[in-house]
């Protein structure tokens, strides 16, 4: 079969390699500035780089960018592949649409679609600010149409009850998928992953959920002999001692062993000179619902490192310190004076653990991966009591979120000791 070409065939073809390129253009465009790195841009922009500000610009309405590409691509596709059925018409007859789709369908796919679309991937922020003034160009020109297919889109989705609200994450949840994903991939190790996830914590911890509880405290009676006041106070481990008077309820005041040295050498080191009541210090209390980065930045500006934590009704729940919420980032900070930590726990060979009562959730969790919750109670021993809906005695057995709890220890009306053993798959 004799094919004619005719002279305007030439522009034709040209005309098809041009919009071609156009949809390898509106394609690499798409898939680069969705998956530049936003907070890269604004490192960018910082450092007064107008290509990064023109793609943070773009990238905060992704609906109407992505609405202006998609509008441009559609229109150099449909209009290259009917001049490409048109030029095939005049060659090949009827034939001609089923070569021009098959041969359209191969050019599109290969040099439109797939090739851009693979490097903007691999380089989304270089092309992402290379294309940013075209595609500004293009949002502007096609905004009025974009603006009306959006009415007429969420129209759409609302009658059929789609919800259109926006974003189900929270920026918070975003940016621990992503320390997860660099841990998966290698970027990010885990103690790494483990401090950024502390800081993102703070909001959403109180200070109950850190604070030393009221019965591991040691406070002082300020009516007790000083003699005997100096030494307790001298031979704590701690710097900062509550002191009471009448009841250990009534907090009058904090003794800090610094002021207490000071004191004792200017008395040379008699201590029955000291005056308790005037070395102490205002007692600061705060609620037990304050959350830990409100509270870490009221120590800051209070210049304080010691504050006694109350509920509702006033009564004293504990005391929490700079140091205990700088674990929440760090992990365990010790010194030559800490007694063990009742966080401590044994690995046994069978993959078990034996912990003490009081051993946090979170610190098992983030020791050992797991995902215990930490909603209703804060110690091991409080989530197997809330879990059991009763005070387990030693040898009993129960098992809730992957994990077998075995009772080894009670004192009174509390867990001292537990084995945990995470459950496999098929138990």
């Amino acid at each position: 079969m004799d094919i004619a070409l005719e002279p305007w065939m030439g522009w034709a073809f040209a005309s098809i390699v041009l919009l071609l390129l156009l949809s390898a253009f509106f394609s690499g465009s798409e898939t680069a500035l969705t998956a530049t790195s936003k907070a890269r841009m604004l490192a960018l922009e910082k450092e007064k780089n107008g290509a990064a500000a023109r793609v943070g610009i773009l990238i905060e309405d992704r609906e109407s960018l992505i609405g202006a590409i998609l509008l441009g691509n559609n229109l150099v596709n449909i209009l290259a592949s009917s001049i490409a059925a048109a030029v095939f018409l005049a060659m090949f007859g009827e034939a001609g649409v089923p070569i021009a789709t098959l041969v359209m369908t191969a050019l599109v796919l290969v040099f439109s679609e797939v090739m851009p679309k693979t490097y903007a991937l691999s380089n989304p922020d270089r092309l992402a600010m290379f294309v940013s003034l075209p595609i500004r160009i293009v949002t502007a020109v096609f905004g009025p149409v974009v603006a009306g297919v959006q009415v007429v889109v969420r129209g759409t989705l609302r009658l059929i009850g789609a919800d259109v609200t926006g974003p189900v994450l929270s920026a918070h949840e975003e940016i621990r998928g992503q320390i997860d994903l660099h841990l998966q991939e290698g970027g990010v190790v885990k103690h790494d992953r483990d401090m950024l996830g502390g800081v993102l914590d703070l909001r959403e911890l109180t200070v109950d959920d850190v604070m030393v509880h009221r019965k591991n405290l040691l406070m002082l009676d300020i009516d007790q002999p000083v003699e005997q006041l100096v030494e307790t106070a001298l031979t704590s481990p701690h710097t900062r001692l509550p002191l009471w008077q009448g009841e250990p309820e009534n907090i009058v005041g904090i003794l800090h062993v610094r002021d207490l040295a000071r004191a004792l050498h200017g008395a040379s080191g008699d201590s029955s000179r000291i005056d308790i009541a005037g070395l102490k210090r205002e007692p600061w209390f705060v609620p037990e619902t304050t959350e830990l980065f409100d509270q870490l930045n009221a120590f800051r500006t209070k210049r304080e490192h010691f504050a006694l934590v109350v509920d509702e009704y006033g009564a004293l729940m504990g005391v929490v310190t700079l140091e205990d919420i700088l674990e929440e980032i760090v992990g365990e900070i010790e010194d030559e004076h800490d007694l063990a930590p009742p966080g401590d726990f044994k690995r046994e060979a069978d993959g078990s653990v034996i912990v003490d009562g009081a051993t946090g959730i979170r610190e098992i969790n983030r020791a050992l991966d797991w995902e215990l919750p930490d909603d209703e109670a804060v110690t091991i021993a409080g989530l197997v009591i809330h879990e059991a809906q009763t005070i387990p005695e030693p040898g009993q057995r129960f098992r809730f979120h992957d994990v077998q709890f075995d009772i080894l220890e009670r004192r009174r009306n509390q867990i001292t000791r537990v084995k945990l053993t995470p459950l496999g798959e098929e138990e």
